[in-house]
């Protein structure tokens, strides 16, 4: 289903404007881009846009209640597969806008392995034949430690 048809589905016969929540994971963005929401969302608290396939955020409109949440406790992100990991300068400036995290990646500032990385122990499979499951288990997304 992709983002306007979500975002129709989950006014419920509300308008936007009377809309705190919304959760849009799992639809599909157009392009890359959010498409459908709009400045009418003007009391949106909560915007969960997960496994929706975005690269950009530049039609995101001003949304001035959506509440950061604060990520004291993240200690070690995975950014594995997505697209950010391609940018300049993208680990360093994660670490700058994310100062609590250690680790990123598996890897810390300094670029040494976390002591605990799933990334230890990692065999690569020479055989491309059996695909019993083996290969990269950091090959779903990103993940998160709190």
């Amino acid at each position: 289903m992709d983002m306007d048809k979500r975002i129709h589905l989950e006014l419920r016969n509300r308008t936007p404007s009377d809309v705190k929540e919304l959760v849009l994971d799992n639809c599909r963005s157009i392009e890359g881009k959010i498409k459908g929401l709009t400045d009418e969302f003007e009391e949106l608290e909560f915007l969960s846009t997960i496994n929706v396939g975005l690269t950009s955020i530049a039609n995101l409109p001003k949304l001035n209640k959506l509440k950061k949440k604060k990520l004291e406790n993240l200690k070690s992100l995975d950014l594995f597969n997505c697209e950010v990991t391609n940018l300049n300068d993208y680990r360093e400036n994660v670490f700058k806008l994310l100062p609590q995290v250690t680790y990123l990646d598996g890897y810390d500032r300094d670029n040494k392995e976390a002591p605990d990385s799933d990334v230890e122990g990692y065999v690569e499979d020479d055989d491309e034949e059996d695909d019993g499951g083996g290969g990269n288990p950091r090959a779903n997304g990103p993940a998160t430690s709190l």
